[in-house]
């Protein structure tokens, strides 16, 4: 189950971050990552922000995430993130299609480390198409993706 999640609440910020925290784990080792900001993100910052954040539930647990900075020009899917323990179970895609069926932007962006593969073969088979490669300050090698709506879904 999806639902919107209350990251104001701080308990809820809490778990958000949790999962955030093991699967940015799991993606720093994937990108042979030493400085990787995502995992330096604080509590108050999830608590603090304006975007959307999403949850798929599985029984009472949280086990993806997905954050979104929306507005009428674009949707950015800012972190997609499943817990490790959830993997390989179709949950990242089941938050991306709830995402693309639920703004109806005509663009949706999405960023990635580009050694992160199955991100990127998730991305394209919605449709995503890389735009730009670039080096980060911190050693990452970048990809941006972009998917362009004729009509809306």
């Amino acid at each position: 189950m999806i639902k919107r999640l209350q990251n104001k609440n701080l308990n809820i910020a809490e778990k958000i971050r949790s999962v955030f925290q093991v699967s940015y784990a799991v993606e720093a080792k994937l990108l042979n990552a030493i400085d990787f900001p995502p995992l330096k993100r604080r509590l108050e910052s999830y608590v603090e922000c304006d975007n959307d954040f999403f949850g798929y539930l599985e029984d009472q647990d949280l086990a993806g995430v997905v954050e979104i900075n929306h507005n009428d020009d674009f949707t950015h899917v800012q972190s997609l993130v499943v817990d490790p323990k959830f993997f390989r179970q179709g949950i990242a895609q089941k938050l991306m299609r709830f995402i693309l069926n639920s703004y109806d932007t005509k663009l949706f962006i999405v960023e990635t480390g580009v050694e992160n593969k199955p991100a990127i073969a998730l991305y394209e088979k919605f449709g995503f198409i890389e735009v730009k490669q670039w080096d980060t300050n911190h050693g990452v090698r970048k990809i941006k993706l972009e998917l362009v709506r004729n009509s809306y879904a």
